[in-house]
């Protein structure tokens, strides 16, 4: 399924639990992309805190059992593990009540994550994390530790969480940014850009934070991928939606795992439109998607 899996992986940020009404599940972007990395096969560590507590515990052997280094994931004694509150709507669409201050805007760096960054061939990060000075700094550090790794900035959009300038920053950093459709035109517009046509932000974007590659996911509608200076797209697979939590997650950490492992661009689009079909089919964050389904699903629908 990959040509290449010899690719370190390490994902930076939120770890937390998702709670829908009395029922909890692991989740936190960071942490939803590294466990789909994991789960294809590649070598991926986590960085991020948890609490003193159950909760963190829990989480920190969820990831151990799911193939994760969590030597990165350090526990606080002042702060619980995170805790989102999280509404559905009838389209399985979610909103989200982030609790603050939580374990993981507490991240600082130490010897084990500067090591572990140091051998990192990706690194994703997301715009929430940057919500506390703590975390923040410290993804900052880490980001310019190694300058040959390829940044993935997974823009999260979280009011009130985030500015303008802020965003700028951290796009500037990337190698690679992934936004929705309505993310972009929100940042392009602060940065002074006005248009409702998609392959124009991205150009603007690419072209104002001197990133080369850029993705934006359309919902059902697919996505647009630039890379390598040429457009591509993918109209999406429909499915019955149980809920949309993690499917842009496990989208980028598919379309990015292709990429590097393959260098297909449409075949990466494919790959990562289908396994976020299947999560969003699902309920929860992190469903197991062995790689039979996988195929089946993209091979049915190709019919």
């Amino acid at each position: 399924m990959f040509l290449n899996k010899k690719i370190n992986v390490v994902s930076f940020g939120e770890v937390l639990f998702d709670v829908f009404g009395e029922e909890k599940k692991i989740g936190g972007a960071p942490l939803n992309l590294a466990l789909r990395t994991a789960s294809f096969g590649f070598p991926v560590a986590m960085i991020s805190a948890v609490g003193n507590d159950q909760d963190g515990k829990v989480i920190c052997d969820y990831a151990r059992e799911n193939l994760l280094d969590t030597s990165g994931i350090i526990t606080t004694q002042g702060y619980d593990t995170g805790i989102v509150q999280v509404t559905l709507n009838e389209r399985g669409s979610a909103t989200y009540e982030i609790k603050f201050p939580s374990a993981w805007d507490f991240i600082e760096t130490n010897e084990n994550t500067q090591n572990i960054v140091k051998n990192a061939d990706v690194f994703f990060y997301g715009s929430l994390i940057c919500r506390n000075d703590v975390s923040r700094s410290t993804l900052y550090t880490l980001l310019d530790s190694n300058t040959t790794m390829f940044k993935v900035f997974d823009v999260n959009l979280r009011k009130p969480f985030y500015n303008i300038q802020l965003l700028e920053e951290l796009m500037k950093k990337a190698d690679f940014i992934k936004f929705n459709d309505e993310e972009i035109l929100e940042i392009a517009s602060g940065i002074g850009f006005e248009s409702t046509d998609l392959e124009s932000n991205i150009k603007f974007i690419s072209e104002k934070t001197n990133t080369k590659a850029i993705c934006v996911t359309l919902g059902k509608h697919g996505s647009l991928l630039l890379w390598n200076g040429k457009m591509y797209q993918h109209g999406g697979y429909p499915v019955k939606v149980a809920d949309t939590v993690g499917a842009g997650d496990s989208f980028l950490a598919s379309l990015i795992s292709k990429l590097l492992s393959d260098n297909d661009p449409d075949e990466a689009l494919n790959f990562a439109s289908a396994v976020g079909a299947l999560v969003a089919s699902y309920s929860g964050a992190n469903p197991n998607l062995e790689n039979e389904e996988i195929e089946s699903f993209m091979k049915e629908r190709a019919l």
